[in-house]
């Protein structure tokens, strides 16, 4: 009797337990919902929460606020959101060093898969191969023949070891079986100078940042990295039609939740950014700042998340890079 008793009441409470989640699911959000940004102001997942946030707002009826936690490589912030409870109203958005902080460091305090649900692909930043006036290559193949022919003056800058940008650097070494010497610099604005001045003889850079230094001439776009071109620089062919089929490299990123959310929350919650991403005020501030939007289901950028881990897992291994 007493193991009947005891089952009965534990049946009792799991029956309540599921029926007060549904029913908080359903009623959800009741109060403001918080995007944390794991990096500093004004970069590019910044710009895009503070975009999303307002469109957000007004879908979910309730403020949708951006709090900004940097710090060891976006990982102070990602590790607040992987503790915070599943509740739905702490996310997070992420860059591809989501990806990449994996393999880089010994020991992250976070699992970048299991301890988040995805809820949307929001975007990809085109990074851009920009050479020096000085390097005679004006195509991908010519480049790759340069660096072989010139490996003292085969310099490229980066804006920081781990960086998209070096990775991107690392995969093009990897496909071209070409070496090249790196110079990390603190971020790509500063790397700018030595490169303007021919003291750097290339970088991969976003296309945000890039830009204006190409359109002037002082550097020259050799190709993008994308799978497909740029709506920035459309003229340029990206690095897979230019003969090294299959590289494809940018910085990305998206809205996580913490692990164990409620699926009806994060369907919400997809629907909402989706919807949001659709907007012509949203497309053309991100679409301005170089952003190709991206959308789509939880599922969808979970397989991303997944693959991108793989692929950058090899790209360090073969570059024999040590992590932190």
């Amino acid at each position: 009797m007493k193991l009947q008793s005891w089952f009965i009441g534990f049946a009792a409470t799991l029956v309540s337990a599921l029926v007060w989640h549904t029913v908080a699911a359903q009623s959800y959000p009741v109060r403001p919902v918080k995007i944390v940004v794991p990096a500093t102001t004004g970069g590019a997942i910044d710009l895009i929460a503070r975009s999303l946030a307002e469109k957000m707002s007004g879908s979910l009826g309730q403020p949708v606020m951006v709090e900004n936690k940097p710090g060891a490589a976006n990982n102070v912030g990602t590790d607040f959101v992987a503790k915070s409870p599943p509740d739905g109203y702490t996310l997070l958005i992420v860059a591809s060093s989501h990806a990449t902080n994996k393999h880089l460091y010994k020991s992250l305090p976070y699992d970048p898969v299991k301890d988040f649900e995805p809820v949307v692909y929001t975007h990809v930043v085109p990074l851009l191969l920009a050479v020096h006036p000085s390097v005679g290559a004006k195509n991908v193949q010519e480049l790759a023949a340069w660096i072989r022919a010139n490996p003292d003056k085969a310099v490229y800058a980066s804006s920081g070891s781990g960086s998209s940008l070096h990775m991107a650097a690392e995969l093009f070494m990897s496909m071209t079986k070409t070496k090249m010497q790196h110079v990390p610099y603190k971020g790509s604005s500063a790397a700018h100078p030595d490169l303007l001045a021919g003291r750097t003889a290339m970088i991969f850079d976003t296309v945000t940042a890039i830009r204006p230094h190409v359109k002037s001439g002082a550097l020259r776009g050799i190709a993008v990295t994308t799978a497909a071109r740029s709506s920035a620089f459309p003229e340029l062919p990206t690095i897979a039609e230019s003969g090294l089929a299959g590289y494809d490299a940018s910085t990305w990123g998206g809205i996580l939740a913490p692990a164990r959310t409620p699926k009806d929350v994060v369907n919400k919650l997809n629907g909402a950014i989706n919807a949001a991403l659709k907007m012509d005020d949203v497309r053309s501030r991100l679409s301005g700042a170089g952003v190709e939007i991206q959308g789509g289901t939880p599922e969808q950028f979970g397989d991303v998340i997944k693959a991108e881990i793989d692929k950058w897992g090899r790209i360090v291994k073969e570059a024999g890079i040590q992590p932190e």
